[in-house]
């Protein structure tokens, strides 16, 4: 990863409020691409359609598949299964981003998050990893 520009990111939000601040953070202020996604099952035909992101963006707790299980089900396709990923959540007790470490994610972005910031959170988890 270390050599790796970060450019193409697959954001799952369920909240369609949410999901367009932070468009508007890192694609206009972060200058990134996103892909976003509502859902569990949308991230997983996103991905087994082609798209490879550099990094996945997920929610915790969205309804039918969380983003936990939504990471599980990404690691099982090939476009995805060595993506890094950051999740993004409200639930950040140190037992929780233990729990998220433990998945494998680079790091955890509270919520709410200050949109002018998002993007700079983005890339300090990201070039921290690297």
């Amino acid at each position: 990863m270390s050599e790796e520009t970060l450019t193409h990111i697959l954001y799952v939000e369920d909240d369609l409020d949410i999901q367009a601040v932070a468009q508007i953070a890192l694609e206009i202020v972060g200058g990134l691409s996103l892909k976003t996604c509502s859902s569990g099952a949308e991230a997983l035909a996103t991905a087994n359609a082609g798209f490879v992101p550099d990094l996945l963006l997920l929610d915790v707790m969205m309804p039918n598949m969380d983003g936990p299980t939504t990471l599980a089900e990404l690691r099982k396709l090939p476009a995805t299964a060595n993506t890094p990923v950051i999740f993004m959540t409200a639930k950040v007790q140190s037992a929780e981003l233990d729990f998220y470490t433990s998945l494998g994610a680079i790091g955890v972005i509270a919520k709410p998050f200050d949109p002018m910031e998002l993007s700079s959170q983005v890339r300090a988890l990201w070039n921290k990893a690297a």
